[in-house]
């Protein structure tokens, strides 16, 4: 084995334990923090760092072949499908009213409630 084979083998080892130690990281922040906020934001987060390093890991150690075109097609799809569903679950906790909590000193602006407009209640009141 030559000297650019191990630093390559070496490089892809490095990458691939780093990611999986964001993963883990990421399960017991899950795990272990209090609140669905920071349990949402630990997971996310960890998960898409695992998961870029992972991927560039495994794309070098296994060269320039399909096997790379292949991670590289999983890893675009877990880039832009991660934070979405992370953003749609934070999303859908905020509208059925789940707010985070406030620090102590700061006051949070509530959003003001959707009141009908002149048009919309003169349409309610013909039909």
């Amino acid at each position: 084995m030559s000297t650019l084979e191990t630093i390559q083998v070496v490089l892809s080892w490095v990458l691939i334990l780093s990611g999986s130690f964001f993963v883990v990281v990421g399960a017991f922040g899950t795990w272990r923090l209090p609140d669905f906020w920071s349990r949402l934001h630990a997971a996310s987060v960890t998960d898409s760092a695992g998961m870029i390093l992972l991927v560039a890991g495994m794309c070098l150690h296994s060269g320039l072949t399909l096997v790379t075109v292949k991670l590289i097609a999983i890893g675009v799809f877990l880039f832009i499908t991660g934070p979405t569903a992370t953003h749609a679950v934070a999303n859908a906790a905020l509208v059925s009213g789940l707010r985070p909590q406030e620090a102590e000193g700061l006051i949070g602006a509530e959003p003001a409630p959707l009141e009908p407009s002149v048009d919309e209640t003169e349409k309610v009141g013909k039909s």
